[in-house]
Parts: structure tokens; sequence; C-alpha cells
């Protein structure tokens, strides 16, 4: 990848993930030279801070587990504080491939966040049944409307945002369930954001174990729903102001904000 353009900051929320975040942190540098890299340690009790630094990753360590919401909005903030023009949200898990990066990167010349969507190619592998499918099939469908472009990944943890997109989310990015994801495109399109996606491939986690049950799945569709109504009642603000961009802080320690 091209260091010329913006200063690029891939921020990696993980949370007991030491037995993947290394190689998460070296893929992703090595497939994108001169990027820099922050992982948000939420709170774990393990050895994933340890794991990302000696892998030549910045570390932003929380007290507590805040969830993904709240580990990105600590990222968000350092990028904010330290200047980046272009933030990419990547899981510690290893789904996610950083090769796609330069290619979603140069999408922002025509929006504000693109999306890595794993439905949008023909015959993608990857593939979801039952309630959390019906899920996000609807919140697809809602967020395509509001956005007033065709989304087929609206749950997808792989980001790029702009400067722009940035500021919003540092000031505004929500930590409940589900948060990180639709609530967060919700507030980005009412104030103002232009949002895309490109298709993208998703891998087998590195390590570890998802959660996945029928129990789960239909508490994942219920939570969705509710997720959805509450971002579409709740007022954001139209813009942004350029003028509080050096506001925010940075929580945790590990990185140092000043």
């Amino acid at each position: 990848m091209s260091t010329s353009g913006p200063r690029i900051l891939v921020i990696v929320p993980a949370w007991n993930e030491e037995e993947s975040v290394g190689a998460t942190v070296r893929e992703i540098t090595a497939a994108n030279p001169g990027i820099e890299v922050l992982v948000v340690d939420d709170g774990s009790v393990d050895r994933t801070a340890e794991r990302a630094e000696n892998a030549g990753a910045l570390v932003c360590r929380l007290p507590f587990n805040l969830g993904v919401g709240g580990a990105m909005r600590a990222g968000y903030r350092y990028a904010l504080r330290h200047g980046y023009g272009v933030t990419v949200q990547i899981d510690a898990d290893g789904q996610h491939d950083p090769a796609y990066l330069t290619e979603m990167v140069a999408a922002l010349d025509h929006s504000d966040i693109v999306i890595g969507a794993r439905f949008a190619r023909d015959g993608d592998p990857y593939r979801v049944r039952g309630p959390r499918r019906w899920a996000m099939v609807l919140l697809a469908a809602v967020l395509s409307r509001i956005a007033g472009t065709r989304l087929t990944d609206v749950t997808s943890g792989y980001r790029v945002a702009n400067r722009r997109a940035t500021m919003i989310f540092a000031m505004h990015y929500p930590a409940e369930y589900l948060g990180d994801t639709v609530e967060s495109l919700v507030i980005a399109i009412r104030s103002g954001c232009k949002v895309a996606q490109l298709p993208v491939d998703m891998r087998p986690r590195a390590a570890g174990q998802a959660s996945a049950s029928p129990v789960r799945a239909v508490i994942y569709l219920s939570r969705a729903v509710v997720a959805l109504g509450l971002a579409l009642v709740r007022r954001w603000p139209a813009t942004y102001d350029e003028g509080v961009e050096h506001q925010p802080q940075v929580v945790g320690a590990g990185v140092d904000a000043s």
C-alpha cells in the first residue's frame, strides 16, 4: 500500500485473542507495508496485549471489558487525536483478509465509509442460516433504504472510514450490543456520510470458537430488531463540526493520547 496518501490506522479490537492477534497484526503489516496497527486490548485476561506488542502493534489497554463498540471508540479517538486520515477496523481472529485494504481505501474517493461485504459476491462460500441470517437480511434491507444504496452485509466488522466518519465515530460511536455495526451506520448516514461496500472473502477463525447455537441465533434476531429500532428513533447530529476534532481523549493505557 502506498504511503503517499493519508495516514492509515488499522484498529484491531481484541478480547482474549492471544492465539491469533499476533499473526493478524503481522499479516496486516506484511500485506500493507508502512501501515500502522493499533490493537485495543479490551480488558483481556490473557496475553493478548503482549502478543500484539511483540508483533509490532501499538497497544491501548482498557482496564476492563467494554465490548467491541467501546474498544472501537477508543481507537477512533486515538486516530483523531493523532491525525490519521483513514481508519480501518479488522477483527483480531484472522477472519478478515487484509489484502483487500488497498481496494477498500481507494473506494473512499467516492464514499465516507466502505464495508467489506461477505454476501456481495455471487457464489460466496460464506453462509449464515436460520434466525441470524433473517436478521442480517432485515437489517440490510432497512439500512439500504436509509443509505440510498444496496448494502448486503451491514453487520460486517471489516470497514474503512475517512476522517469525516472517524470524527463522527470518535464522538458518537455506540457501545451497545450491535451498536458497533447497525447503529454506527445509522449514525454515520444521518450525519451526512455516504456508505458503500465492496465484496470480500471471509475466512474461518484462526483460533478460538465463535459462540453459535439455535438459542443464541433467536436472541441475536430479537436484539438486532431492537437495536435497529433504537438507532432509528434516536436523534443524531445532521453535520459534524471540524472545530471539535481535538476534544476526544483516548481511554485506557498503553498509548499516549497527547
